[in-house]
């Protein structure tokens, strides 16, 4: 009999618990072993949970349970999670977490404590996809050429009503808060902090790259409008927030924007709170992986399927897939300012003559050039200019908007998206 104990016994862990119960047969005739949940943390001992488990208020009652062979960490945070994940693998523990933000900042110390004790992750990424094992298991034969994503279903949300049905950022928002889809404080979500944590850890798999958050350029939705939706509708795109990481030569781009994508791409056709990876080998070609990222059950099925394979083999294996320097040691993370791209600009210009030459001058005197340009009545006394280009570099784009800022014509700051 394998015994787990879970650190953090909210939405996802109730469902962790009722799953082991309610699909006790199946989950034993695939193990090999009964899997039991023995005890929980919770920071609340008064909320009835349902559950027929030993709670406890004290994490040592977990790691310091000798017949405890599995912990779940589903506490949520970074460092604290950190500090009891490492207890737990010192004590020779295995280990299932769901936690994002912890491998984001942790993954490689973790992977260094754990050595040849399970650890497993399937539920950090995506929720109820497979990526993980897909990336370090059914691919593992391939040099990882690219990776796009919808990684964060909150925002997948958003853009799928704001283009379907012409509603409003900020009315989108308030209904995905009422729905439980964001968060009171939705930074995390539409800011594209949560799935740049996700592609951080897909990239550590794909190519090894150890980056940090703050090392990628992640910008989020807010800044879309029912202007930028026309725009995109017009030109034959959908507006996507994208997770994408690429590999070029010897270096790797990783970054986490809204973009403007085809609407015949696979990843274009994904909606709601779906998500969607496509990945692309050097043998295998295209492959998609399609499912629900989030939610109790979605993301539990996968922190139960990770501790059926512990039970079943006892895994002791690389935790991110690799126990030697991937790609040669020769891939570094590319520079964000050296990113190119095609570019989509919003610019709100005072409405006379002789505006669109003066634009037009700055984005040839910055070495970028125009693909089409669209104007748009935005009040009495302006026009919005919605204009794409074609392949520029980062850093080109990013000077022109400053110096665009600095025209008396100009009104507000230019909102950019880019185009893949």
């Amino acid at each position: 009999m394998i015994k787990v104990g879970i650190i953090g016994v909210g939405t996802v862990g109730t469902s962790v618990a009722n799953i082991l119960k309610d699909n006790a047969d199946v989950i034993s005739a695939r193990a090999g072993h009964d899997i039991v949940v023995k005890s929980g943390v919770v920071k609340n001992l008064a909320k009835d949970r349902g559950l027929d488990i030993i709670l406890t208020d004290n994490v040592d009652d977990v790691l310091n349970d000798d017949e405890i062979d599995v912990v779940v960490e589903l506490m949520g945070g970074v460092e604290e999670p950190f500090e009891v994940v490492k207890r737990a693998l010192k004590s020779g523990k295995a280990v299932v977490t769901a936690n994002k933000a912890l491998l984001a900042y942790h993954r490689y110390e973790l992977q260094e404590i754990a050595q040849d004790l399970a650890f497993e992750y399937e539920a950090s990424v995506a929720g109820g996809i497979p990526i993980i094992n897909a990336l370090r298991d059914g691919l593992s034969a391939n040099h990882i050429e690219s990776m796009m994503g919808i990684m964060n279903g909150t925002c997948n949300y958003m853009m799928t009503k704001m283009t379907n049905e012409g509603v409003d950022y900020d009315a989108i928002l308030k209904e995905s808060q009422e729905l439980g889809y964001a968060e009171a404080d939705p930074s995390f979500d539409v800011g594209g902090y949560d799935a740049a944590h996700k592609l951080l850890i897909l990239a550590s798999i794909a190519y090894g790259i150890d980056a940090k958050p703050e090392d990628i350029l992640i910008e989020g939705i807010e800044n879309v409008t029912q202007d930028d939706i026309s725009f995109a509708k017009e030109f034959g795109y959908a507006i996507k927030l994208l997770g994408i990481a690429k590999k070029t030569g010897s270096e790797v781009e990783l970054r986490v924007h809204a973009c403007l994508i085809k609407k015949d791409e696979m990843i274009a056709k994904i909606d709601g709170v779906m998500n969607g990876i496509s990945v692309v080998g050097d043998k295998v070609g295209e492959t998609l992986y399609y499912g629900p990222g989030a939610g109790g059950d979605a993301t539990a099925s996968a922190v139960v399927a990770n501790i059926i394979d512990i039970a079943r083999s006892g895994k002791s294996r690389p935790m991110l897939g690799f126990d030697r320097p991937m790609e040669g040691k020769a891939l570094t993370l590319k520079s964000v300012e050296q990113i190119e791209s095609k570019y989509y600009l919003r610019i709100n210009v005072s409405d006379k003559a002789g505006v669109l030459a003066r634009v037009t001058k700055l984005f040839e005197d910055n070495n970028i050039s125009i693909e089409t340009i669209l104007q748009r009545p935005a009040d009495n006394i302006s026009a919005n200019l919605l204009i794409s280009t074609h392949i520029a570099v980062e850093k080109d784009v990013q000077k022109m908007i400053k110096d665009l800022e600095a025209q008396e014509f100009v009104h507000v700051k230019p909102v950019m998206i880019r185009i893949v």
